[in-house]
């Protein structure tokens, strides 16, 4: 239990940096089948799609490392899906990751706009 509540942690951290940022939640923890998708958020016209990573210490690759091939080719599909379930109302998207590393404070806090495209 203790791992689900740091993760909701890392994901309310995640959620307050953006939005002081002035992007706008969506949704959050979206699922389908295949996978899932920790925020769904707007930036002005753009919907972006957020992994929110934490990691206590890098020890087995930083949290920014542990969104490897195989975690976006997941994301992607389950923004596909999302997309096919909803009616556009966004110019464009993209993929971003929040990670926090070391602690859960706004300090620890690597926010990579744009961090993978669809092949």
């Amino acid at each position: 239990m203790a791992s689900l509540d740091t993760g909701n942690q890392a994901e309310d951290l995640a959620l307050k940096h953006l939005q002081l940022n002035k992007l706008s939640l969506v949704e959050r923890n979206y699922h389908c089948r295949r996978g899932e998708i920790d925020l769904i958020m707007l930036d002005q016209t753009v919907l972006v799609f957020i992994e929110v990573r934490y990691r206590k210490s890098a020890r087995f690759g930083s949290a920014l490392e542990s969104v490897d091939q195989r975690k976006q080719n997941k994301i992607i599909h389950t923004a596909n899906h999302y997309l096919q379930q909803q009616a556009p109302t966004h110019t464009g998207c993209r993929f971003d990751v929040v990670a926090i590393s070391s602690g859960l404070s706004s300090s620890d806090i690597t926010w990579v706009k744009d961090a993978f495209q669809v092949n």
